[in-house]
C-alpha cells in the first residue's frame, strides 16, 4: 500500500495544476498562485516520500514530470501570455487590477502574447532532458520548473500587492516581459550547474551554501514580500555559480 503514497502526491500536483490552469484562464491570479503553492508542495513531498518509503520507480518519475509539465510549465505559460497580452492592450492604473481579457482582444491588438507559451515548451523541453540525464541527482542542471513557474507567477503577485507604479510600469513593459521571458527559457534549459535543496547530511559545514540560502530567503521574504521571489530566483543562480567556481578551485 505505502507504495501508491507518493504517486497519490504527484497526482496532486497534477489536480492543483489543473485547476490553477482553470483560474488562470480566468483571470484569478491570486488563486491559481495559492493552487502553484500547493502543487509544488505536494511536488517536494512525493519524492521524499518516494525516498523514505523505498518506493522510487520508472512509474514515478515519469509521472512527475507530466505533472510538473501542468503545474510548472502550462499554467507560467498562460500567465505571461495574459501579460504580454496587457501591453499589447495598452497599461492603465487599473489594468493589472482587472485582468479581463479575452482571446479576440488579444489577437486584436497583436500576436505577441503568444510568445509567453514559449515558457510552456521550455519547460517541458526541460523535463524530459531531466529524466534522461542521470548526472542530476546532487544538483540541477537549468533553473527547475517549480523555481521558475514562482518567477513568473510572482509578476502579478507583485502587482496586486504590492501597490507601487515604478514597480508595475516595469513589470507591464512590453520589452521587460520578451527579455523575462526569453531569460526564463534560456536559464530552464542552460546547462548551469545549480545547487539542489537535499541534506545527506545537516552539518552547517557541508551545506553552507544552503543554509544560508534558506535564511537569506526567509528574511527577504518577511521586508519583501511577493517582491523577494524575483530576487531570491537571481540570488539562487549567482550562489550557484560562486559554489561552482569554489568547488572547482577545491
Amino acid at each position: 500500500m505505502k507504495r501508491y503514497i507518493p504517486n497519490a502526491l504527484t497526482l496532486l500536483n497534477l489536480l492543483c495544476g489543473c485547476i490553477a490552469v482553470l483560474f488562470t484562464v480566468n483571470d484569478n491570479f491570486i488563486s491559481a498562485a495559492i493552487f502553484v503553492f500547493l502543487g509544488i508542495f505536494f511536488d517536494f513531498f512525493d519524492g521524499f516520500a518516494a525516498r523514505q518509503l523505498n518506493a522510487q520507480g520508472e512509474l514515478g518519475l515519469q509521472l512527475d514530470s507530466l505533472a510538473d509539465v501542468v503545474t510548472s510549465g502550462l499554467v507560467p505559460g498562460i500567465v505571461m501570455f495574459k501579460l504580454l497580452g496587457l501591453t499589447e492592450l495598452g497599461w492603465t492604473d487599473s489594468s493589472y487590477n482587472n485582468f479581463q481579457i479575452s482571446l479576440h482582444e488579444l489577437t486584436g491588438g497583436g500576436y505577441l502574447s503568444f510568445l509567453g507559451l514559449a515558457i510552456t515548451l521550455a519547460s517541458a523541453y526541460r523535463l524530459a532532458k531531466f529524466n534522461i540525464d542521470t548526472e542530476q541527482q546532487s544538483f540541477f542542471k537549468g533553473l527547475p520548473t517549480p523555481a521558475n513557474a514562482l518567477l513568473v507567477i510572482s509578476l502579478p503577485l507583485i502587482l496586486e500587492f504590492q501597490n507601487n507604479d515604478f514597480i508595475n510600469q516595469i513589470i507591464l513593459n512590453k520589452w521587460f516581459l520578451i527579455g523575462f521571458t526569453i531569460f526564463s527559457c534560456w536559464i530552464l534549459t542552460s546547462n548551469i550547474k545549480l545547487f539542489a535543496l537535499k541534506f545527506k547530511t545537516y552539518g552547517f559545514k557541508a551545506n553552507a551554501t544552503r543554509y544560508i540560502f534558506i535564511i537569506l530567503c526567509l528574511v527577504m521574504l518577511v521586508t519583501l514580500h511577493f517582491a523577494a521571489i524575483p530576487i531570491i530566483i537571481l540570488l539562487y543562480i549567482v550562489m550557484s555559480l560562486l559554489d561552482n567556481l569554489t568547488s572547482k578551485k577545491n
